[in-house]
């Protein structure tokens, strides 16, 4: 009998050490969250600058960010995979009728880039590229020597790259480009931004586009080293003229971006989506806090704020009735 009483306890004491541990801490506060976020290359740096800073407020939430193109975000989100697929294109109409629901948080831009040791890039930098003469690029395939570019008689043939996954940048690009669709891009394909980067700093020949924050060094804010920025003549004149000359650093084009200055596209909003509203409270609540006070953090980062009425729009989202959102429109200047 004494064993058997012994045994009892020692399964009482079992239980309540079980109980404890399974217990929430006292006042209000939250065993570990995790939060998923995955997709757009150009929404990444600032995903895991809003994270860093988030956690450092609270730290019971982990973050598991991750990179892959805005085909994978809006794919991950849709399914289940991740809590938050960051995406940096327009929402297609199908997409937003399997459920798809979206905030946008940001703006960046998408901007043509060139080897930096281009054999021509001095006289590159000084006339620019009409969108007329991007097009012909890469969709219309009749831009084919660096020649047609400038105007002259050079022959040198152009090394032409894009994007292989499913992407934002590559959409935006086709869409300044005539409406076009990523599929409709000319060009040696390359998997993600980096990947785009690398390839046009290997080539003195090469052209290819990137995301402002993959087209210029986080912390000097200047061109990554072995590219450089192709101005865009956005009033073909010829040249670039003193108010089409913002790309010497990052914070110049951000600011240009910002006035528009520089078009939209492919300057565009940067969207944070889900499978409907967030319904975990610590994903909303993060989400509200990107949509508020996260937003100090944005200009440093390389990208640029909503205006306050974009912003209000965008939280009342976070409470309105579950129905299908309306696509994403061209953000204002």
């Amino acid at each position: 009998m004494k064993k058997v009483l012994i045994v009892i306890v020692l399964l009482a004491a079992g239980l309540a050490a079980f109980l404890v541990l399974r217990r929430k801490p006292e006042g209000g506060a939250q065993s570990s969250e995790r939060i998923t976020m995955s997709g757009a290359w150009a929404l990444y740096p600032m995903g895991v600058r809003w994270g860093e800073e988030y956690k450092k407020l609270h730290p019971e939430v982990r973050f598991d960010i991750s990179a892959g193109g805005a085909g994978k975000g809006v794919t991950d989100a849709l399914t289940g995979a991740a809590d938050i697929g960051m995406v940096s294109r327009d929402l297609s109409a199908a997409e937003l009728e399997k459920g798809a629901w979206f905030v946008t948080v940001t703006k960046d831009a998408v901007v043509p880039m060139i080897n930096a040791a281009h054999p021509q890039a001095e006289k590159l930098l000084a006339k620019g590229a009409t969108r007329e003469t991007l097009t012909g690029i890469w969709v219309g395939g009749t831009v084919k020597t660096w020649g047609q570019v400038l105007g002259d008689s050079s022959a040198e043939a152009i090394s032409v790259f894009s994007r292989s996954d499913a992407c934002g940048a590559a959409e935006t690009w086709a869409k300044y480009l005539g409406n076009k669709k990523q599929e409709d891009l000319k060009g040696t394909a390359v998997y993600g931004d980096p990947g785009l980067a690398a390839a046009v700093a290997k080539d003195p020949l090469g052209i290819g586009f990137n995301n402002v924050n993959f087209a210029y060094d986080a912390k000097t804010g200047k061109p990554v080293p072995g590219v450089r920025p192709l101005p865009i003549d956005v009033d073909g004149s010829g040249a670039v003229e003193p108010k089409e000359n913002f790309y010497a650093t990052r914070d110049e084009l951000v600011k240009a971006i910002a006035d528009g200055r520089y078009p939209s596209p492919p300057a565009r909003g940067l969207h944070f989506v889900s499978k409907g509203a967030p319904d975990r409270p610590a994903v909303a609540a993060f989400v509200r806090w990107v949509l508020t006070d996260g937003q100090k953090f944005v200009p440093e980062s390389g990208y640029v704020n909503l205006d306050a009425a974009q912003l209000i729009d965008q939280i009342k989202k976070l409470s309105a009735p579950a129905a299908v959102p309306a696509a994403p429109v061209a953000p204002k200047p």
